[in-house]
């Protein structure tokens, strides 16, 4: 049987973030937190060992696959800034479109800085987001 590897955590948002080795991404590190915080009203929590996420909801697929997500969340890898921003929300696409310098994987919006982008414009996605994932699977979210 599949055993979720990100799950949510008790380790230390704070102490996570100390331990980004660049400064600079330390920095938007505490800046997304701010950003995250204020948008979704949830208090950030490990996931894993790299993922801040906020918020918590349960999924279960057709196929029978489930398991808990974070609502919204982010990392900041080595590379790049991860922001876990899930596919499905219909403005997603149209805000992405004003959010600034990106690319996309999946399910996820990288950045390299905060300064490349909006931040007004990453805030209403957030909670566009929260929303559609709140009435998607509306008895599961904390």
């Amino acid at each position: 049987m599949y055993e979720q590897k990100t799950k949510e955590t008790n380790h230390s948002v704070i102490e996570f973030i100390e331990n980004v080795e660049s400064p600079k991404k330390r920095e938007d590190a505490y800046k997304l937190l701010e950003i995250f915080t204020e948008a979704t009203g949830y208090e950030a929590k490990m996931w894993g060992t790299s993922i801040i996420g906020f918020g918590s909801y349960h999924y279960k697929y057709e196929s029978g696959h489930e398991g808990d997500a974070p609502l919204v969340g982010f990392s900041p890898r080595k590379a790049k800034i991860s922001l876990y921003l899930a596919p499905g929300e219909p403005k997603r696409e149209k805000l992405l479109e004003k959010l600034g310098k990106y690319t996309t994987g999946k399910a996820c919006v990288y950045i390299n800085k905060v300064a490349d982008i909006d931040v007004n414009v990453l805030k209403e996605l957030i909670k566009e987001l929260v929303r559609f994932l709140q009435e998607k699977y509306p008895s599961q979210n904390e």
